[in-house]
């Protein structure tokens, strides 16, 4: 009984430390929760605390350093030249000088007579600005000058047949002086004045040429089935016939014959003697030269 009781004494004292273990283990546990969520609820505060130069921080932050800044209407005269030339182009009327300054919102710039002059001048010759000085009574006005001044079919055929040779018309160039000119011409094509090439893209005409409708020739429908009904050889057929005619195509290759090579002896040279440079003493030496091989 007495090796029993020991057992069971000591069986006894395990669980009571095991408990005790377990207690403990927990506790520690739940202190480790309870810093991680109070230093988790102390993040925000930390974070939204300002620091010195944040909102510097912030400001570069809304910046977008891969575009360019946005500096508003170009201040450089020759910008403000193509923006007026942009204007008369879409307004297609003569234009007074000061309304182009109001468009190009120039007042500012009144007191500045040097650059507003310079501005005159430079539309003055430009080669894409028709400058009148006798328009709107003798104040002078601005036009946009095209490249071709045409307007109308029968200008754009006169304009055509005059040409001395076939290089034709760009469409783009006749749409800058014409925004309309392509309704022209498809008219004109189905009337057979035109000759037109097109994009594959869009099928927008691409460049015109004259055409004279008097040379298109019309073919009775007898003639038109006599010609239907002749049969065209293959490729394959043609080939063969011109090869038996001996006719070979300048792309096939050749066949060139090797010339036989002849064999050429080699012919000895015979032997240079040296050059005799005693003849001085001709009479004292003996002569051994019928001796050499």
């Amino acid at each position: 009984m007495s090796y029993l009781q020991n057992q069971l004494k000591s069986f006894n004292a395990s669980v009571v430390d095991s408990a005790s273990r377990l207690g403990q283990q927990r506790r520690f546990n739940h202190q480790n929760n309870t810093t991680t969520s109070a230093s988790s609820s102390q993040l925000p505060s930390s974070t939204s605390t300002p620091t010195p130069g944040g909102g510097d921080r912030k400001r570069h932050d809304d910046i977008v350093y891969s575009q360019p800044a946005n500096t508003g209407t170009g201040k450089d005269i020759m910008t403000q030249v193509i923006f007026a030339i942009e204007h008369m182009k879409a307004k297609g009327v003569p234009l007074k000088f000061p309304d182009i300054v109001s468009y190009l919102s120039l007042q500012h710039r009144a007191n500045d007579q040097g650059y507003v002059q310079a501005l005159r001048s430079i539309l003055q010759v430009h080669d894409k600005v028709q400058y009148d000085p006798r328009g709107a009574n003798g104040e002078g006005t601005f036009s946009f000058r095209p490249p071709h001044n045409i307007r109308t079919a029968e200008q754009l055929l006169k304009k055509l047949q005059a040409q001395s040779t076939g290089a034709g018309m760009s469409v783009r160039e006749l749409r800058e002086g014409w925004p309309n000119v392509e309704e022209t011409i498809n008219q004109l094509e189905k009337e057979g004045k035109l000759l037109v090439t097109r994009n594959k893209k869009d099928d927008h005409a691409k460049m015109v040429w004259a055409n004279d409708p008097s040379l298109i020739q019309h073919f009775d429908d007898e003639f038109r089935q006599i010609w239907e009904k002749i049969k065209i050889p293959d490729q394959q057929t043609v080939k063969e016939e011109l090869e038996r005619a001996g006719i070979v195509p300048t792309n096939k290759n050749k066949v060139v014959k090797q010339r036989p090579k002849i064999e050429h002896k080699k012919v000895k040279k015979p032997r240079r003697s040296g050059k005799t440079t005693n003849t001085h003493m001709m009479g004292v030496l003996r002569d051994y030269s019928h001796l050499k091989r």
